[in-house]
């Protein structure tokens, strides 16, 4: 697929997606999701890729849905009786739930403002690291929009009712030292470090054993969702899948070895 809105880049074992829709500050609309679905998906089957790394050009991570009236920004949806509706079920929703299925660790590196739609998006990504520049938070209802991104779901998950409730009805904004102390992000850095910081993490990630880190994924967000027997049992389930993979073994031998292991995912 040709991309025109993103630039997906591959090497190393890291996948990148950038935004690249500066004059828009990277507002999505129905060709960026569509875009960016289709490079996740490309991330999701290469087995070579281990990490996958969301930012932004310009001075935003994504403001959110593209308003701006200008054409490219029009749903097809458009004058259809449940077009509201299906603009997002088959629009932004669509790459909630691509980032929801995807069991590899993704980071959004956030260079600049991510605010309503693209505070969903951060939130959807397992790591949050920012640029000390960056500005977070719910703008939707500034314009008597909701957060229909998904941010009725994920805000309250990560910073509480009461503080989720706060940000969404008083349209607020955080710089990102605020939004660290709220839980909204991982780490904060320098701007000028944001994306060797990125790339560092990233590395790190990518040098651990795939298996286990893409299993550890699947399970801790699933069991969010289960009892504790439940979730024992999963765990157990989990684990016919790693204990006889060659990374065990590869782990241990390093390890009596004295040295750095090197995991295949196998």
């Amino acid at each position: 697929m040709e991309f025109r809105t993103i630039i997906y880049e591959a090497r190393d074992r890291i996948a990148k997606i950038t935004l690249n829709r500066p004059e828009r500050m990277n507002g999505y609309s129905e060709p960026v999701v569509k875009e960016m679905v289709a490079a996740i998906d490309l991330a999701r089957q290469d087995d070579d890729i281990r990490v996958l790394i969301i930012t932004g050009t310009g001075r935003a991570f994504c403001a959110g849905g593209d308003i701006s009236g200008q054409p490219d920004a029009a749903s097809r949806f458009h004058g259809h009786p449940m077009g509201h509706l299906l603009e997002m079920r088959e629009g932004f929703h669509q790459l909630v739930l691509s980032l929801n299925r995807f069991d590899k660790p993704v980071i959004a590196s956030i260079n600049g403002a991510a605010v309503a739609g693209g505070l969903t998006l951060a939130l959807c990504c397992d790591f949050r690291i920012a640029s000390d520049e960056a500005r977070i938070g719910d703008t939707a209802l500034k314009f008597g929009l909701l957060c229909d991104e998904g941010g009725a779901y994920l805000f309250p998950r990560f910073m509480g009712m009461d503080r989720a409730l706060k940000m969404t009805m008083l349209a607020e904004v955080y710089d990102a030292k605020t939004a660290l102390q709220l839980g909204l992000v991982t780490e904060v850095v320098p701007h000028a470090k944001l994306e060797e910081r990125t790339m560092e993490f990233a590395r790190d990630l990518a040098s651990g054993p795939p298996l286990a880190i893409r299993m550890a994924k699947r399970m801790m967000y699933k069991q969010q969702e289960m009892t504790l027997a439940n979730a024992l049992e999963d765990a157990a389930l989990s684990v016919m899948i790693t204990n006889p993979s060659e990374d065990v073994r590869e782990g241990t031998r390093a390890f009596r070895e004295k040295r750095k292991p090197s995991f295949k995912g196998k």
